[in-house]
């Protein structure tokens, strides 16, 4: 038999009388090496222990054919003495020998079943691996999947968080604007309070206006009467008539910024009714 290594950790040999490959895995390459190197000594034993048993057995074949060649006279039986001692005492060590190879032959028999059953506990566990293996290939195909399922669940997650974030972001800023407006309405109302008390103040003035005037009138009636208070009195009058033009040129560019105000709250309250609309 003739041991060879398949692997760097497993070898294999044949019999070819039982028509039998065995096969042994080692958990290292050295000990695969170390194996390989005692199969070897013995096997080279065994063909040593063999060709010596094999060469004693001529031996004393040889011996014994020409010891009956020899005849049975006293004369050759008293020079054949020591030589058949010789022959009988090769005899016992060749006996001897012959014990101890079959010994180790029972030895080796029962090694190489040893090896055999080993071989077989080994080739069910490695069909259990194997099973074992596509198992757990198997359970890992169906790991990663689920994985790659949940991996893709939690990026749409994240990217609805950041959508509501933004939203989030987007609601604040809005409620700051509008904060920022309603503050700014608050001013508006009040500036327009303020003109609202100004314009009260305008009918006061027209009415000392109309109350000029109608002093005025009287005033130009009295002059028929009262030359010598004219001249006296054309400076009041002057005055007069300056103050009326001077307060309605005023009140004129007072309603124009009044109107103007009115007009820019009137397009803030639309801003502002139009924002809310679209929240």
């Amino acid at each position: 038999m003739t041991f060879t290594k398949t692997s760097q950790k497993f070898g294999q040999w044949a019999d070819s009388r039982a028509n039998t490959v065995f096969g042994l895995g080692f958990s290292s390459e050295q000990q695969l090496t170390k194996f390989a190197e005692k199969f070897q000594e013995v096997k080279e034993a065994a063909r040593l222990a063999r060709d010596k048993s094999q060469e004693k057995i001529e031996t004393s074949s040889n011996h014994s054919q020409a010891s009956s060649v020899n005849g049975t006279d006293d004369e050759k039986a008293s020079c054949a003495g020591p030589a058949d001692t010789h022959l009988k005492s090769e005899n016992d060590k060749l006996k001897i020998a012959l014990t101890q190879s079959a010994a180790n032959v029972k030895k080796w028999e029962i090694e190489l079943q040893t090896l055999r059953e080993s071989n077989a506990r080994l080739t069910s566990a490695l069909q259990e691996s194997a099973a074992s293996v596509e198992q757990w290939k198997r359970q890992f195909s169906l790991c990663r999947d689920e994985n790659d399922r949940l991996r893709n669940k939690i990026d749409e997650l994240e990217e609805q968080c950041s959508e509501i974030n933004r939203e989030k972001e987007k609601n604040t800023q809005l409620k700051r604007r509008i904060e920022e407006l309603e503050s700014e309405l608050r001013e508006k109302e009040t500036e327009l309070i303020d003109l609202r008390k100004q314009s009260e103040i305008i009918p006061q003035l027209m009415s000392e206006c109309e109350y000029v005037s109608e002093k005025l009138e009287a005033a130009e009636r009295d002059n028929q009467n009262l030359e010598d208070k004219v001249r006296s009195l054309k400076t009041d009058i002057e005055e007069s008539k300056y103050r009326q033009r001077h307060l309605k040129v005023e009140l004129k560019s007072f309603l124009e910024v009044l109107d103007g105000k009115i007009d820019d709250l009137h397009d803030f309250r639309r801003g502002l009714s139009k924002l809310g609309a679209d929240n």
